[in-house]
């Protein structure tokens, strides 16, 4: 019985994607639930798996944009190995070199250029033009450095073109030597051929960008800053984290702080927990937060639902499951939709400072970095004391600079005291 592979489904919203890889050959034995090839669309990367054992025949290449539904191969669930005489006809012998003769007869001799009675030597890429289209460089007028054809110049004459400077070596040729002799060698720019490498963007790329143009295109963006001591919560974590980790099964990280100060911050500035729709401003009463994971695909924001219900541990254990799921490919898309407000960490990249972009149709964003030690001056005194610089990102049409930089002081004060979050969790 042979069975039609097909593209999944992946909701309602998806039509289409990327088959982005065949983790299988053409002709392989595959089991049931094996994974077969991976499929991108513009909101996730999933795993299509066998749904029986037999012999895969493959008939969309990888890289090939298709549509749900689509069947992309099939299985032979009679076969249960490549059939015998596929794997026992050995391989054709190597053919006679008569079989490249064709080839070998159609390149041209390496040519040389006479000029002046002598020969001058010619330059790969030269050589190569003319190997491959049959033009002699003898007749081509050389604009290189002692009247030397150039890449540019059989291209030139290929396109029927006159080439460059042709009128100014004609010149040359009829003035005195010593005239000649003071012409500036022509600059030659080396070819990019052999160093560049193409793909087409991915879905998901695709998507990204536009999302993120979007973002820039409508809304008025606009970035404030502040700086937060971690010393606090870097304290609170060592003297806690061991008996965290034993209690819970996972490790106490930075992340649950934030998410917990900003949860805390959106309900003390209502106007950051909102979003326009048209001409009517949407405030939201819940705190789904979206957490930015970064994988090899992209960038993906699965949301944390309920965070100001979540304890500590809770919002932990969320953020570590979509991480790896994300990672893997594993998100599902209704886990990516409805957050209020994101939280992006670049600081484990090593980023010092930046702006980041609004998730639309979110009014703000908040961008964590790397924690430095620094010199700070506390109660008139020069301390040094592990900084961490924060921005928010906001739409300026319905979040106010007050609000936005209020907003960022709230969450500087919860990080700075972190034992106020911990009595709500």
């Amino acid at each position: 019985m042979v069975l039609e592979v097909k593209i999944p489904a992946m909701g309602e919203s998806i039509t289409g994607g990327l088959l982005a890889s065949w983790a299988v050959k053409s002709g392989d034995a595959v089991k049931k639930g094996q994974a077969l090839f991976s499929f991108e669309t513009d909101k996730i990367t999933s795993d299509a798996t066998a749904e029986a054992d037999g012999q895969i025949k493959i008939t969309v290449p990888a890289g090939t944009e298709v549509l749900v539904g689509q069947v992309v191969a099939t299985i032979d669930s009679s076969v249960s190995a490549p059939s015998a005489s596929v794997s026992s006809t050995p391989a054709p012998a190597p053919t006679p070199a008569i079989a490249a003769a064709p080839q070998v007869a159609t390149k041209a001799p390496a040519p040389t250029l006479a000029k002046s009675g002598s020969a001058l030597e010619i330059s790969p890429a030269v050589r190569r033009i003319a190997a491959e289209t049959g033009l002699n460089p003898a007749s081509i007028p050389g604009t290189g450095k002692g009247g030397r054809v150039t890449k540019g110049d059989m291209l030139a004459a290929l396109d029927g073109q006159t080439p460059i400077a042709a009128v100014a070596t004609t010149a040359v040729i009829s003035a005195p030597v010593a005239t000649a002799a003071a012409q500036p060698a022509a600059v030659e720019i080396p070819s990019r051929e052999g160093r560049t490498t193409r793909k087409k963007m991915s879905p998901l790329r695709r998507k990204i960008a536009e999302r993120l143009v979007q973002a820039k295109s409508e809304t008025a963006m606009l970035t404030t800053f502040n700086e937060v001591n971690m010393a606090p919560v870097m304290e609170l974590r060592k003297r806690h984290g061991d008996e965290f980790l034993k209690k819970y099964g996972i490790k106490l990280g930075f992340m649950s702080f934030f998410v917990k100060a900003a949860v805390q911050a959106l309900k003390d500035v209502r106007a950051v927990n909102a979003q326009l729709d048209g001409e009517e401003i949407v405030e939201n009463n819940f705190y789904d937060i979206g957490v930015a994971v970064g994988t090899d695909k992209g960038l993906m924001v699965p949301v944390v639902r309920d965070c100001d219900q979540l304890t500590f541990a809770g919002i932990e254990k969320a953020i570590t499951d979509f991480g790896k799921r994300a990672r893997d490919g594993k998100i599902q898309l209704p886990e990516l939709q409805g957050g209020v407000f994101t939280i992006s960490n670049g600081g484990i990249y090593g980023s010092m400072l930046s702006t980041p972009i609004l998730n639309h149709p979110q009014a703000a964003i908040m961008g964590l970095h790397n924690i430095v030690e620094r010199a700070v001056v506390e109660k008139g005194q020069i301390v040094v004391r592990p900084i961490m610089y924060l921005a928010l990102s906001y739409d300026h049409r319905i979040i106010d600079g007050k609000e936005a930089v209020t907003f960022l002081v709230k969450v500087r004060q919860y990080i700075e005291e972190p034992q106020t979050l911990l009595f709500g969790a």
